[in-house]
């Protein structure tokens, strides 16, 4: 399904940031510096597993657990 990429690294973003305008930005410079820029994808972005799998382990080492269709956070 196209869009994946982005969802999950936007809800990557949101679990952490818990509405905090500071730590979503830290965390998305966080994503860039792992070269996950949230901005260069979009909903109709197409699922490249290599970056789906890239996206998964930055979730992990951020704290974000990643389930089906749903993302909860570890802390």
């Amino acid at each position: 399904m196209a869009g994946d990429i982005k969802r999950t690294l936007d809800s990557i973003i949101e679990q952490r940031a818990r509405g905090s305008a500071t730590i979503a930005l830290s965390t998305k410079t966080k994503l860039i510096l792992k070269g996950l820029n949230p901005d260069r994808f979009t909903l109709t972005s197409p699922d490249d597993p290599a970056i789906l799998s890239k996206v998964r382990a930055a979730a992990a080492e951020l704290g974000v657990a990643l389930h089906a269709g749903s993302v909860s956070n570890v802390h």
